[in-house]
């Protein structure tokens, strides 16, 4: 491909400049090719951090021509030949030196997120999850903390003021994905996720989904569905009113004080414990009808959600004698000594 040029941030906290490099480009190279090419024939004390180098750590985040990228995973052949390429590091955490940047806020607001709680009476090994239960977060666990999407928010990008109170689209999925996990034995995430860690600062830009190099689709399945449920819960007029009805406020009283108190129902979770592939964790149990099953009605449910995927004229869940999917027992359904 010859030589092309390349344009590089050099500097550190106090300042720094751009820099000008004619580099030889192979065929099939990418950005980080390039920047261990400076490193060895030009430039041997070029900062970059690296690790992997194929997609899976997010180490090598910076931005190519403005754009928040992994320099691994940024092909040459998708420039023009006579395109310059411009590397900075990434604008919205402090340079320590020239392509690196200090991301530890990100592992504060990480220490700042309430981790998984296992249900009670059930130890590791014995818990047991649905398979649709497993898919529906499985997309949320493919990041790779590259933090470009950390990087591109416009709420702590442009405002710095911003950072102690908002945790970021990459701790929003995090939230989400424990949101609709149905082992979890802490309840409304989302309203914590509210109050918080700032996701009423965001305002849907999208611009995370848009640099996630996984393709999560961070806006459309994490941020706008948490933000709706807390909408619904707290604002629409007749979830207000179904509650003042029916008394809802009464029955979660006890749960009133703290948003992420465990459930009195955490060692019984999942379906054993009313509770379907939606993954809605009410505070308490809910009321059931006469029959024994749970009336799915907005007004009278603890947290609001979507209708049901099994359909508007099924009722969930079924009763006893119809599951075929249990929790193992505490206490009971242990592993056979010996095995692993």
């Amino acid at each position: 491909m010859g030589k092309r040029h390349f344009r590089v941030w050099r500097g550190d906290a106090s300042g720094g400049e751009i820099q000008d490099y004619d580099v030889e480009v192979n065929e099939g190279e990418v950005v980080l090719d390039i920047i261990h090419r400076i490193q060895a024939t030009q430039s041997p004390d070029l900062a970059c951090r690296w690790n992997c180098k194929a997609g899976k750590c997010g180490s090598c985040s910076m931005e190519i021509n403005g754009m928040p990228k992994l320099g691994c995973m940024t092909r040459m052949s998708t420039f023009e030949e006579t395109e310059t390429v411009t590397i900075t590091p990434l604008r919205t955490f402090p340079v320590i030196r020239d392509l690196v940047t200090d991301v530890s806020f990100n592992y504060e607001k990480a220490r700042e997120t309430p981790a998984f709680a296992p249900p009670a009476g059930v130890k590791p090994g014995q818990y047991r999850m649905q398979q649709v239960d497993v898919e529906r977060s499985q997309e949320f666990r493919k990041c790779i903390e590259c933090f470009l999407c950390q990087n591109t928010c416009h709420v702590v990008r442009d405002h710095e003021e911003n950072k102690p109170e908002f945790s970021g689209p990459r701790f929003f999925i995090r939230a989400a994905e424990l949101d609709m996990h149905p082992l979890d034995a802490k309840t409304d995430r989302k309203e914590y996720a509210q109050a918080s860690m700032g996701m009423g600062y965001c305002n849907i830009t999208k611009c995370c989904t848009e640099v996630c190099p996984e393709h999560i689709k961070i806006t459309d399945n994490g941020i706008i569905p948490m933000k709706e449920r807390v909408v619904d819960r707290r604002y629409d007029p007749l979830v207000w009113l179904g509650r003042k009805i029916f008394r809802r406020d009464e029955l979660e009283s006890g749960h009133a004080g703290d948003p992420m108190a465990p459930s009195v129902s955490a060692g019984v979770t999942g379906v054993a414990a009313g509770l379907g592939p939606s993954g809605a964790r009410p505070p308490q149990g809910p009321p059931l009808r006469a029959d024994g099953r749970l009336d799915v009605s907005e007004l009278i449910a603890s947290n609001a959600g979507g209708p049901s995927p099994f359909g508007d004229d099924q009722d969930f869940p079924l009763l006893g004698s119809e599951l075929t999917y249990r929790h193992p027992a505490p206490g009971k359904d242990a592993a056979p000594p010996g095995s692993h």
